[in-house]
């Protein structure tokens, strides 16, 4: 019994380690493959895929955790060694539904649709795009058959970001966020008020924002010594091993936003990652629980922390001293136009009020997709109607429209409604932590951040996958996850803002 668990154990370590090195190959064809080196970068990834497969499906796996199974190391459902087989079982029942050709296709796909997606983006062009995007698309449809599903499509793709949710709970959660969320927005843009947000696009200098961005991330915690910051299209965290974790933004010398948020966001990531247990890494107690739960990380240190006002009262004398665009703006209008909502039309600048009603579309966008109510070739028409049904705007180019997130052209589909799942835990952790330190707003005036992720990583890191999402929130804070802390939350910092 002991001998199968071990080698359960130690062969599980080893595919971590072929997808660590995977992490390393996709981050640096993101960051910095030259233009040429893609096609032999594809057959890289297409390789290391086909051994990563060949291991997770490895008959031997099924004979360990045959023996392991209904033993004292089972017996305990939170266990460590019960979630290092829990999660080993998850994973072989998912993988040997899989043919190797389809994961050596999708590696494929993805690979070449994300540099595909880049080129056309930057050109706006649509059609370029179009075949990789219904390539993958068509293969992701053959994913989920592979797999099986109880309900319908999405939920086998769903499952492999936020596992055991299904579609209808998603759809519901979302739904009642929705019918609290346009009320408040309403009553924002009927209330006359608009701060003055072009102080956020004057003159910031990129080394500027680089050297202020590392700061702020070194304050909330992220370890420079084991992860780096680099340059990208579109901002992602990955990692490379357990002292290997990278995060990206991208800069605009004119608009402070995208950079600094970009910035705090992906640190928020990291610091999850590297909160992690190292002697774990590979196994179910070291692996994150959810990305939904990954999410709340990033969005905690984003916005309840990094839009808030203690944050500023600290940090807005220092950000005046690095960016000579401040000088004459005082922290009030500051603030007011960083937290400015306003239906946008992209994503990741999204203001935290409309950046739901942002995932709402992708979310019921791909389940039509995935489900084939649309295809790829009408998409841009679908995103525009549902953009002006849903945010009142229309997207003057698919560059700015359909083709903004890279996220599709990547294969993640089923990743898009865990940014909202992300936010929900986010807000209900935060007001959890704020009670048990006794007040965060005191400690952010002083420039104290280290002790928020202290409890985080005490309370959500270290407990890696050995309980589900649901029950990690409820033990963390005592009830099941509700809309009503992200709503609190929204209220009391935009009401007395807008004069509501």
């Amino acid at each position: 019994m002991s001998d199968a668990f071990d080698n359960l154990c130690a062969h599980t370590r080893e595919i971590a380690l072929l997808n660590s090195i995977e992490s390393l190959l996709d981050w640096d064809a993101r960051c910095k493959l030259p233009q040429e080196g893609n096609a032999y970068r594809t057959e890289q990834q297409a390789y290391v895929a086909k051994l990563v497969h060949e291991k997770q499906i490895d008959p031997r796996i099924g004979q360990w955790l045959e023996e392991v199974q209904g033993t004292d190391l089972s017996a305990d459902p939170q266990s460590d060694s019960a979630t290092v087989i829990r999660e080993a079982q998850r994973n072989y029942d998912k993988q040997t539904k899989l043919p190797t050709e389809l994961v050596e296709a999708l590696t494929r796909a993805t690979n070449d649709g994300q540099h595909a997606w880049v080129e056309a983006r930057r050109e706006n062009d649509f059609g370029k795009f179009l075949p990789y995007l219904e390539t993958v698309y068509r293969l992701k449809r053959e994913q989920a058959d592979a797999i099986g599903y109880d309900q319908c499509r999405y939920d086998a793709l769903l499952d492999d970001y936020e596992p055991g949710e299904k579609t209808t709970t998603v759809r519901a959660a979302l739904e009642a966020l929705r019918q609290e969320l346009v009320p408040l927005l309403e009553a924002i843009q009927s209330s006359g008020k608009r701060p003055d947000r072009s102080v956020l696009t004057r003159d910031y200098h990129v080394e500027c924002q680089e050297a202020f961005g590392l700061e702020a991330a070194r304050a909330i915690g992220f370890e420079f010594d084991r992860g780096r910051l680099d340059v990208t299209h579109h901002p992602f965290c990955t990692e490379a091993g357990p002292d290997d974790c990278r995060i990206t933004t991208r800069y605009d010398a004119n608009f402070f936003n995208m950079a600094f948020f970009g910035i705090l966001h992906e640190a928020g990531h990291g610091i999850y990652d590297q909160g992690l247990r190292k002697s774990y890494y590979g196994l179910g107690p070291g692996h994150y629980l959810s990305l939904g739960i990954h999410e709340s990380q990033s969005r905690m240190w984003e916005n309840q922390v990094g839009r808030s006002k203690p944050f500023w009262d600290y940090w807005y004398p220092r950000a005046q001293q690095q960016f000579d665009s401040l000088g004459d703006v005082s922290q009030e209008d500051f603030y007011f136009a960083i937290n400015h909502v306003e239906p946008s039309l992209i994503r990741v600048e999204a203001d935290e009020l409309t950046y739901n009603l942002h995932i709402i579309i992708r979310f019921e966008l791909e389940q039509a997709l995935i489900n084939e109510e649309i295809v790829p070739v009408d998409l841009p028409d679908a995103w525009n109607a549902k953009y002006k049904q849903y945010l009142g705007i229309e997207p003057p180019t698919d560059a700015d429209g359909v083709m903004q997130d890279v996220h599709w052209s990547a294969g993640l589909v089923g990743y898009f409604p865990t940014y909202s799942l992300g936010n929900l835990y986010a807000a209900q952790f935060y007001h959890q932590a704020d009670k048990e330190l006794g007040g965060l707003d005191e400690l952010f005036r002083r420039g104290e951040f280290l002790e928020l992720k202290r409890w985080a990583g005490e309370k959500i890191h270290q407990r890696g996958r050995n309980l589900t999402p649901a029950e990690l929130v409820n033990e963390v804070t005592g009830e099941p996850l509700t809309h009503s802390y992200l709503m609190e939350h929204l209220k009391s910092k935009l009401e007395p803002l807008y004069g509501i």
